[in-house]
């Protein structure tokens, strides 16, 4: 078994433990308190938000030249002057921050203003992370730096969250162990890198002059800086945490959590898909990068749908079992709807954008993820300041951000490539399922909630396997035999 391959299933098993510790945690621990569980959800989005710009797309280009400097022994070199230039980026991002009250007084009233002393530290440890986790992907090392950066936060947000509910402990000392945690987490990822190789600093600057080496390291790794300005999920919980508080945070992101489940099948998927796109494109065949795409697009838009009926159908149920707070997630139900449905069409759409970044057109994917950006802001502060819709608003905003991000590079693709992720069959999908929703909705409920929980879903997957038997939409035989199960277990 290669590196490659061991470290890409151990890579994949840390995802999913990784999601279903938070998934769990989400729906059966931090609705004991929507308020506490959101200042930890608004803490870390909005760190990670405002590190790009103290990282400024530098660790992109760790990777980039890093074959570059590792030729001609200037690894350590390269290491040394980005993790600099990222301390130096900070200093001049914290006098920035200091000043910004004297010419907009209103930022003193802002929670990101109010818990500084939190987000601050917290942007810079994450910062020097993102350096160690670019630089030590180089080795085709990966599965450490998942755990890092999969397992960590989830466990930051769940020691803090029992040490202050269930411990009764005060909220500094909750805070102070979520932030050791990302803490341990920077010293992890010292200890292994140097591990790897050992750490010499080097803060010469010679190399990086010669050529005018720096200027187009500099000119990459502004590119990378623009390309991340897409984290819609981010944006979303720093401006509920802003406009509406910390209570509708936690709510926002256990609804989010259990919307993510629909995202399961795209787990892993465009890692592997990359190396088949990469060669379809240098070959120049349109024809099988259009017949994968399409393929695989259907694959992941028939998956998310069936995960979407269950849940559907499941939620109003779910919700009983939770902690006291369930029935404030029940008021949100439209949510999971509207969002879910923003969900399905991304996994409609594809590797969309992997044909895009993978091509010569890369820098299109900086427009589209800008765009993205700009229409999230916009029109989460629309809904927010111009309607009562609440979190039914900020999911309007997100449906209608992400299918136009979507749609964009649909048409380009098309128009480029002449390849499109969206066939019949995709219609025949929505069909099926909106029928088996409908059914298991009018179908009679039982006394017992978690009857009602574990029939109907199970209504919704027979209907679904009738119409697809039907259909032949998607070759579930496939997969529902014991060869296919013993493939997955075997490395």
């Amino acid at each position: 078994m290669s590196v490659v391959a061991r470290q890409g299933f151990k890579y994949s098993i840390i995802g999913y433990i990784g999601f279903l510790l938070g998934t769990v945690s989400a729906i059966f621990i931090f609705p004991n308190d929507f308020e506490f569980y959101g200042k930890l959800r608004y803490i870390l989005p909005t760190a990670e938000m405002l590190v790009p710009f103290v990282v400024l797309g530098i660790s992109y280009s760790n990777v980039k030249f890093f074959h570059t400097v590792e030729r001609d022994g200037k690894k350590q070199n390269m290491l040394s002057l980005s993790l600099l230039t990222v301390f130096i980026n900070f200093l001049i991002f914290t006098v920035v921050f200091f000043i910004l009250p004297y010419f907009y007084p209103k930022f003193r009233h802002s929670e990101a203003w109010k818990i500084k002393e939190m987000i601050l530290p917290l942007i810079l440890i994450l910062s020097f992370c993102a350096i160690f986790n670019k630089y030590t992907s180089n080795y085709k090392r990966i599965v450490v730096s998942n755990i890092f950066d999969n397992l960590f936060p989830k466990i930051a947000n769940l020691g803090a969250f029992c040490l202050f509910y269930y411990f009764a402990l005060s909220q500094k000392i909750a805070f102070a162990f979520f932030f050791g945690i990302f803490a341990l987490m920077l010293f992890g990822y010292i200890y292994y890198t140097n591990k790897l190789e050992k750490i010499h600093l080097d803060f010469n600057t010679d190399y990086f002059k010669k050529n005018n080496l720096w200027k187009e390291f500099f000119n990459y790794s502004f590119f990378g800086f623009l390309g991340t300005f897409g984290n819609y999920l981010a944006i979303n919980s720093f401006m509920i945490g802003e406009f509406m508080g910390m209570e509708e945070v936690g709510i926002y992101s256990v609804l989010y959590a259990l919307i993510s489940l629909i995202s399961i099948p795209q787990l892993g998927l465009f890692n592997i898909s990359a190396p088949i796109i990469n060669k379809t494109l240098a070959d120049g065949d349109m024809e099988e990068l259009d017949r994968f795409h399409k393929k695989t697009s259907l694959s992941l838009y028939f998956l998310g749908a069936v995960l979407f009926s269950c849940i559907m159908v499941g939620f109003p149920y779910l919700t009983q079992f939770m902690p006291k707070n369930g029935t404030m997630l029940r008021e949100y139900e439209p949510v999971v709807w509207i969002w879910g449905s923003a969900v399905l069409i991304d996994l409609a759409t594809g590797f969309n954008g992997n044909i895009i970044s993978l091509s010569k057109y890369y820098r299109f994917n900086i427009f589209v993820m800008l765009l993205l950006a700009g229409l999230t802001i916009g029109l989460n502060y629309y809904f927010i300041k111009n309607t009562d819709l609440k979190l039914i608003g900020i999911a309007l905003s997100t449906a209608i951000s992400l299918s136009v991000y979507n749609v964009i590079k649909i048409i380009f693709n098309y128009i480029i490539f002449k390849v499109s992720p969206l066939s019949i069959e995709m219609i025949f999908v929505s069909i099926i399922c909106t029928l088996a929703i409908t059914v298991a909705i009018v179908l009679p409920n039982f006394n017992s909630n978690l009857i009602n929980l574990v029939y109907k879903p199970i209504v919704v997957l027979a209907l679904i396997y009738v119409g697809n038997y039907f259909t032949r939409i998607f070759p579930i035989e496939d997969y529902l035999n014991m060869k296919f199960i013993r493939s997955i277990f075997k490395f």
